[in-house]
């Protein structure tokens, strides 16, 4: 039997609770599904292994990356228990999932003590008026890597 949207997000807010009792990490999980066979899991990861990257989506982006041999994960669906905050979203991206299924909003996140609205206005906003000084600084080999990189012949574009 074939499972269902639902299926996927009633499991990966299971994860997410489970997690979240466990003291293991905060309460989310994610599942990443390809032809219908899951090739990626992740809970929260954050204190335990004091990684601020490793939020569910990224530890199931990472997993699923093993799974496939690839970066790309183009015909894979993510399913997570919570809305995915800018960095997870942005691995999305980067990984190519096709969709994104999600149970609760990240403004229910934000009422546990999970608020990312401050970095989404962050991105938005130009360098000069962000929290943190972000100064972009003169080099003259600025520009060496891209040229190495556009020179590569064999390289894998991404």
């Amino acid at each position: 039997m074939r499972k269902e949207h639902r299926d996927y997000i009633k499991e990966a807010v299971e994860m997410a609770s489970e997690n979240a009792g466990s003291g293991a990490g905060g309460p989310f999980a994610a599942l990443i599904v390809k032809d219908g066979q899951v090739i990626g899991r992740g809970v929260n990861r954050v204190t335990a292994t004091k990684d601020p990257t490793a939020h569910a989506e990224i530890v199931a982006i990472r997993e699923a990356c093993k799974q496939a041999d690839d970066f790309r994960l183009e015909d894979a669906v993510i399913y997570a228990s919570c809305e995915p905050c800018p960095m997870c979203l942005a691995a999305i991206y980067w990984a190519r999932l096709k969709r994104i299924f999600f149970a609760a909003k990240n403004t229910d996140a934000a009422k546990a003590g999970f608020d990312d609205s401050f970095i989404y206005k962050e991105i938005s906003l130009p360098l000069e008026k962000r929290f943190i000084p972000t100064i972009q600084t003169d080099c003259e080999n600025a520009l060496k890597p891209f040229t190495a990189w556009e020179e590569m012949e064999d390289k894998i574009s991404y």
